[in-house]
């Protein structure tokens, strides 16, 4: 089992930045790959940014991202904390969601909620004009 903790998360104004966390625990070394997903008010959850973990060989893009946050968002990690990072530059209030983490087991796309296997709690994201 992997446990993921998100934080991080809280009110900003538009043009703003703010940086979340999630933290792994447990069997980290099955994961193969981390995505960041938010989920808008009224909205379905979607995908916001993918990075690969210990487990992925695939000689692929280390990391990917949704188009709309590409060039303001970055995805990184930290493998001495298990932690993974994103950072959000030039917030603007389409981005208030909630974010979720989440881990995968298996290679696959990074785009799809379905093949997440672990998810974090969530954590409230909201841009205010």
């Amino acid at each position: 089992q992997v446990q993921l903790v998100e934080s991080g998360g809280g009110l900003v104004q538009a043009g703003e930045s703010l940086r979340l966390s999630c933290a792994a625990s447990g069997r980290t070394l099955s994961l193969y790959r981390m995505g960041w997903f938010r989920q808008p008010p009224g909205k379905e959850r979607e995908f916001v940014a993918g990075i690969k973990w210990s487990g992925d060989r695939w000689s692929g893009e280390d990391t990917v991202y949704a188009d709309s946050v590409k060039g303001r968002f970055t995805i990184s990690r930290d493998n001495t904390k298990n932690t993974m990072y994103l950072q959000l530059n030039t917030l603007s209030p389409e981005d208030t969601a909630v974010y979720f983490c989440a881990g995968r087991t298996t290679y696959g796309s990074f785009y799809s909620a379905q093949g997440y296997a672990y998810w974090g709690q969530g954590t409230q994201v909201t841009v205010s004009s």
